[in-house]
């Protein structure tokens, strides 16, 4: 009895314990919401001129009456602008609250006019999410995996006791009577290793499972409405996407949306779901890291919808897991068939680089063979572009210079919040693409392999024996996907990708730092710089969408103050007038290089074709006659363009790369920074018309991209193209975008030379390239410092062996890497590839341009 009243008192007290943590931490929330936003907000906005903050004594308040006065008389007088106004056709999601006010036949005095955010979040749509985890646990093919775990396990035991002995016995575990005497001589049980495996598909399933429901999803609504304008001016979206998206779920009421975002930051989990809610549209399970189930936070990301995936599928290298794969296979197909919407990040982590990372297919593949094996009749995959005019995580600088994650960690999550409370962020941009059918992408995909004559790559329901791709490092590596199908996945990945990384709209401080890191890199002054930024975006108008507007200069003042005096600086020169440039350290330019990446993929094609326009040129005294074969050009930067194809995704699938490239070098023809030969009038009718085509093509803005399928006209093939000296310095600028990564490249490369007659483990490896840039960077043999990054040595170390330069295998769980046979026995073999990487090095201290150095 007494034992018994122990017990109890104890629970109780756990219980009270982890009660109260809860409660404080809701406390300090609520309060904390409260005293940021509520008070001082209120009387900010009747009172502009007075400087209360959450911790205003009382005998500042009585100074109201005064300060009134103040206020009233400078009312009319012109405020300091501290924003810039987003893109043309988009709201502030934080202003709309279409649930709330004033509705019609409703009774004259409505309480949603004087709650709008309680209205909003009240009055919103509720929809029924049902649970799956029961029904996966029911399932009879999870009982299947349940029984290949444990005699996959039972093998492991007896092979164990037995060693080589036990080999010749039956692979699907033989259970003769003989057979269990000699295991319980043993200490083997099966039925123990069964009940094991069944205790372990139910830790599974509750670790893995979501809880996503209405009320946690209302009560976090009115917590964001509240918090978000705190650190952000505003989170901008497309009202018009929001309503094709309606349109979307009205005609297929029984098709999932599958959400593709590429992942930026950790509040990219809550932010969809967020805006979906608001605006009456099924919340979607989102995919996230087990790393991310963390006391308070992991519960709350539960209820709005993530179910967790272990970020390592396989914990043994080598060895599948049979029991998890199943898991999650037979959940999120579950899922989909009970109606549920889903998100996941294709790239399968946020990107360090701030460039889209290569996707993923494990989820993806998971979803098609749903459709294929007829558990949904179709889903609608959503490619979503986010960015951020301030990243709220910080930066990823540490991770880039080769140190290690720090993990995350409750303490980690509340020292982060507290952080983005009392700092601005600028504005989140979203935007929602146009849905793509997977029902019309594989009858698509199979109506060009019928007619490509190759049915082999026709995709065909699944088989329910599937086989598995050996994946344990990607968090999404399920890749339950046939092997003739993995073209099917690849391609859809890429063009979500592609799409996504188009979409992506441009904010103020991608087009600051893309300007500091490729023009400007010793600064410039204001003027000159706001000239370049009209010029940039003149350049992407039609083919990016810009998420500011206004004039250059004040773009400028309000990006410098976002990104801080840490990235940018502004002093006055001799002459008083105001100088911005990037700070000179090595953190503050991978820093910078993250918002600038986001631009480089859209300049990538005519950078290739510029870097290898100008290796091509040969020497000559009279520069004039110096000149290149349109097709030699063409080819050579096909070439050059493999070197980037783990960096980049330069087109989508449906396109052919040769068209883009002849496409790029007709927008360098027109500007200017390619000179074609003039030829007699007869000989040049063809190169005109095919810049009409070009011209018109951009002109008529048409989205029948059927074109790109096929390689773009061979007239003027053999045009020679020439050298133009007058728009050298726009060439340089624009060689400088892949610069960085042609640099870290050719060092990986060099760095080769330490593999000869010697393996080593891939992580030391690429620590010693690391240290080797940041050596060169120092000495000032580099100047670009954010060609330090880890990403874009792993990038490289893929296409090497993928070249079959260089061989990886695994042991116990570590990667170590060698040269080649052929690489190893042969220098020259070596030296050719060091040539091949290092011709993509723009050489801007000689040849042509050293005519541009300032």
């Amino acid at each position: 009895m007494l034992t018994t009243v122990l017990n109890f008192a104890q629970r109780v007290a756990e219980i009270s314990l982890l009660g109260g943590i809860e409660i404080a931490s809701v406390a300090l929330i609520v309060y904390y919401i409260f005293a940021k936003t509520r008070a001082p907000v209120i009387i900010a906005g009747l009172f502009p001129n007075l400087n209360l903050s959450y911790r205003s004594s009382l005998g500042k308040i009585n100074t109201i009456r005064s300060d009134l006065l103040v206020t009233l008389r400078s009312s009319n007088e012109p405020k300091v602008q501290n924003s810039v106004a987003h893109g043309i056709g988009t709201q502030n999601m934080l202003e709309l609250t279409p649930q709330s006010g004033q509705k019609p036949f409703k009774r004259l005095l409505d309480w949603g006019v004087l709650f709008p955010y309680v209205a909003q979040v009240l009055r919103s749509e509720k929809f029924e999410y049902r649970q799956v985890t029961e029904i996966v646990h029911n399932d009879v093919v999870l009982k299947h995996a349940i029984k290949q775990a444990a005699e996959q396990t039972l093998r492991e035991q007896r092979y164990a006791k037995n060693g080589h002995r036990l080999l010749t016995r039956s692979a699907s575990g033989d259970q003769s009577a003989a057979a269990e005497e000699e295991d319980e001589k043993q200490g083997i049980s099966y039925q123990a290793i069964l009940r094991k495996q069944e205790q372990r598909a139910i830790s599974i399933l509750r670790d893995m499972g979501s809880t996503l429901n209405n009320g946690l999803l209302a009560f976090t609504s009115w917590i964001l409405y509240k918090l978000l304008p705190c650190f952000l001016s505003g989170v901008v979206t497309n009202t018009k996407q929001i309503e094709m998206l309606k349109t979307a779920t009205e005609k297929s009421p029984g098709t999932p949306l599958i959400f593709v975002p590429l992942h930026r930051s950790h509040l990219d989990y809550i932010m969809v779901t967020w805006i979906l809610t608001n605006n009456d549209i099924r919340s979607p399970l989102v995919a996230a890291g087990n790393n991310l189930q963390i006391p308070v936070f992991g519960g709350l990301l539960r209820g709005l919808g993530a179910f967790f995936i272990k970020r390592k599928i396989d914990p043994v290298e080598g060895k599948k897991d049979v029991l998890y794969r199943a898991a999650l296979h037979l959940y999120l197909t579950h899922a989909l068939k009970q109606g549920h919407n889903v998100e996941f990040f294709i790239e399968g982590g946020r990107t360090r680089t701030g460039k889209p990372c290569m996707p993923k297919g494990g989820i993806l593949s998971v979803i098609v063979n749903a459709f294929m094996d007829g558990s949904i009749p179709d889903a609608l995959l959503v490619p979503v572009s986010v960015n951020y005019e301030r990243l709220v995580d910080g930066n990823f600088v540490r991770e880039q210079k080769g140190e290690k994650k720090i993990p995350e960690s409750f303490s980690k999550a509340i020292s982060g919040i507290w952080k983005a409370l009392r700092s601005n962020y600028g504005l989140m941009r979203i935007d929602f693409n146009e849905p793509y059918s997977i029902r019309e992408l594989v009858n698509s995909y199979n109506k060009i392999a019928r007619e490509d004559g190759n049915l082999a790559k026709v995709y065909k329901p699944a088989a329910r024996t599937l086989q598995h791709n050996q994946s344990t490092s990607s968090l999404y590596g399920t890749d339950v996907v046939c092997e003739e199908h993995r073209n099917l996945i690849e391609s859809i990945s890429r063009q979500v990708v592609f799409d996504c990384a188009s979409a992506t709209s441009v904010m103020s401080t991608n087009a600051l730092a893309f300007l500091l890191l490729t023009r400007y890199r010793n600064g410039a002054e204001e003027q000159m710089l706001a000239a370049a930024l009209d010029d940039l975006r003149n350049s992407l108008y039609g083919c990016k969408d810009i998420g500011f507007s206004g004039e250059s200069s004040q773009i400028l003042a309000y990006a410098c103050d976002l990104l801080g005096s840490g990235l940018v600086t502004r002093t006055r020169d001799e002459n008083g007038r105001l100088v911005i440039r990037a700070v000179n350290s090595v953190e503050s330019c991978i820093e910078l290089a993250y918002y600038s990446n986001m631009l480089t993929p859209h300049f990538a094609l005519s950078s290739i074709l510029l870097t290898t326009f100008h290796a091509l040129l040969s020497e000559r005294e009279n520069k004039k006659e110096a000149k290149v074969s349109r097709k030699k050009l063409i080819d050579t930067a096909l070439e050059n363009c493999q070197i980037y194809r783990y960096e980049f995704i330069l087109n989508k699938p449906t396109q052919v790369l040769e068209s883009m490239l002849y496409k790029n070098l007709d927008d360098l023809l027109i500007s200017g920074c390619i000179c074609a030969e003039q030829l007699p009038e007869s000989e040049n009718t063809g190169e005109s018309k095919r810049l009409a085509r070009s011209l018109a093509a951009d002109c008529l803005d048409d989205d029948n991209e059927d074109d790109y399928l096929h390689v773009a006209n061979g007239d003027g093939d053999e045009t020679q193209l020439l050298f133009a000296s007058e728009t050298l310095q726009q060439q340089r600028y624009i060689c400088e975008v892949l610069a960085p990564f042609a640099w870290t490249y050719v060092t990986v490369a060099h760095s080769l030379q330490i593999l000869h007659r010697n393996s080593m483990l891939e992580s030391e490896f690429i620590s010693f390239v690391i240290n080797d840039l940041t050596g060169k960077v120092k000495r000032g043999s580099c100047i670009y410092a954010e060609s330090i990054s880890t990403d874009s040595v792993r990038n490289c170390l893929k296409l090497l062996e993928k070249w079959s330069v260089i061989e990886v295998c695994n042991q116990q769980g570590l990667r170590l890497i060698s040269l080649n046979t052929l690489y190893e026995m042969s220098r020259e073999s070596l030296n050719t590839i060091v040539k091949k990487i290092d011709a993509m090095v723009p050489k801007f201290n000689s040849g042509y341009f050293a005519d541009a150095m300032p």
